[in-house]
């Protein structure tokens, strides 16, 4: 089936409790405003970002469509059905959508029904963190999540170290934020000591947090108390 004459959305949100005009470019907001219906991981988000974003018209008017990481595969192509011919725009929870985020399958099926998708300027916070880590920016990977018990989280960064060494490659991952601090403890314990690491924590916020060291460094510190902080990781070796 081809919608060429639809649009998809792909909507950056703000990775925290920042000032929506200080990372959301002004042309994102005039879209945002002209759509009625809306992919998002939750709706309750989701009415208060339009809210931020200045939307006149009642929010009750609005059609929000759920897609999260239980949103089975299957039920995609339902969106596109109940939204009608109407464009949609992709709301992630925080940051762009699509990365690190459920919404790669929406956009998935959009390109099968010839629907064009148009990712909009945001704050990625992968992104942002490796251009401030002074890593290797032309051969990085973005591992997502790590396991999260043991042996399995050490031997995983054991072989991406390994990785980064051999390939001289940044190695890019992220962690829920009640977890930074065993993360942590568990780099700066299994990773060689000359291997770099960068911490970046509440990206584009007013408490944004970033440095990089290596291992011997940080083994040297009191580890940085980042619970409950959202931040992303990058090691190098």
């Amino acid at each position: 089936m081809d919608q060429r004459s639809r649009c998809l959305y792909l909507i950056p949100t703000m990775l925290g409790d920042s000032r929506t005009e200080n990372v959301l470019p002004a042309g994102n907001l005039q879209v945002i405003t002209s759509l009625d219906h809306f992919v998002v991981e939750e709706e309750r988000t989701a009415r208060r970002f339009l809210i931020r974003c200045g939307y006149e018209r009642p929010i009750d008017s609005v059609s929000f469509y759920r897609l999260n990481e239980h949103t089975p595969v299957q039920d995609i192509p339902d969106i596109f059905v109940a939204s009608g011919p109407a464009d949609l725009g992709l709301i992630s929870e925080a940051g762009v959508p699509a990365v690190a985020d459920p919404g790669q399958t929406l956009v998935e099926e959009a390109h099968k029904r010839g629907i064009k998708v148009i990712p909009m300027v945001g704050p990625a916070s992968i992104i942002l963190a490796l251009m401030a880590s002074g890593l290797n920016g032309q051969n990085f990977a973005f591992n997502g999540y790590l396991p999260v018990k043991n042996p399995a989280r050490d031997n995983r960064i054991r072989i991406i170290e390994k990785r980064s060494l051999a390939e001289k490659q940044a190695q890019i991952f992220i962690e829920a934020p009640y977890r930074n601090v065993s993360l942590i403890q568990a780099l700066i314990g299994v990773c060689r000591p000359q291997t770099r690491l960068c911490i970046a924590a509440n990206l584009t916020l007013p408490d944004e947090w970033i440095s990089m060291k290596t291992i011997r460094e940080w083994r040297l510190i009191p580890p940085p108390d980042l619970k409950r902080q959202p931040a992303v990781f990058i090691i190098q070796g």
